[in-house]
């Protein structure tokens, strides 16, 4: 069971974590910092490369550049429906776990955002909804809890639950296995607008026909000083654009 978790969840985790921000920046200063006496020129370099590009991922004008570089697949229009779909898709996003003000554990607020969209259109399709996500560090299949969210605060039902996935790829290929005896193999697909082209890539690759049904894109209000200044959503922001993308290309070769 612990080898399995590994390979499934943490392994790729840990490698994420060291490619992607802000590890891998922290590494590079490291590096320089290290090289100092021996290579002071590279050191400085290095440093000063580490520093100016966490400055750089950490504004806002930056990481939603980057986040639109990904958010390619334009939203759905109510009034231009696809008719053929059959079902609706809703991928989960991790485990808010233990929560103190629940008693339990509980859906992340992106996996509500997902859900949120979910119910709306499920009000616009009349469309049977099947929830994914399985155990990671918890003892709780995220798809319980995302039908009992979808079903308890939005009064939308739950047809099916598939409560095995680890990942976006699993994601695919165990929904693939519920629906598909069914003769459900064209599906609304919702997720996050950033994460949907690696999770459409995933959902076709598995047998699916995709109507992407992305939600949550990157906006702004106006533009202001602020989005030239670090903050921590920003370089949050930036870090999963990057990740977004290593992804695709990775969910490509595979």
């Amino acid at each position: 069971m612990l080898t399995a978790f590994a390979m499934h969840w943490l392994i790729p985790k840990l490698i994420s974590a060291v490619l992607l921000l802000p590890l891998n920046l922290l590494l590079l200063g490291g590096l320089g910092i290290l090289l100092l006496r021996r290579r002071p020129r590279l050191g400085r370099t290095l440093i000063i490369v580490a520093w100016l590009s966490l400055w750089a991922f950490s504004t806002p004008i930056i990481s939603s550049a980057l986040l639109h570089t990904v958010e390619r697949i334009p939203p759905l229009r109510w009034d231009q429906l696809p008719p053929d779909a059959e079902a609706i898709v809703v991928l989960g996003s991790g485990t808010y776990c233990q929560a103190p003000e629940y008693g339990e554990d509980s859906v992340t607020a992106y996996a509500l955002e997902r859900l949120r969209y979910a119910a709306e259109l499920y009000r616009q399709t009349g469309k049977p909804i099947l929830v994914t996500g399985g155990k990671l560090n918890n003892s709780t299949a995220e798809a319980t809890f995302m039908k009992k969210t979808l079903e308890h605060d939005f009064h939308v039902p739950v047809q099916w639950t598939e409560d095995r996935s680890h990942n976006t790829m699993e994601n695919a290929r165990f929904s693939y296995e519920v629906l598909q005896p069914r003769g459900v193999t064209r599906i609304y697909l919702v997720t996050h607008a950033a994460h949907m082209p690696r999770a459409q890539l995933a959902f076709e690759k598995a047998g699916f026909q995709v109507v992407p049904a992305p939600t949550k894109f990157t906006t702004r209000c106006k533009l202001t000083l602020l989005d030239f200044l670090p903050s921590s959503y920003a370089l949050f922001a930036s870090a999963d654009a990057l990740y977004e993308w290593i992804g695709l290309l990775w969910y490509q070769f595979r």
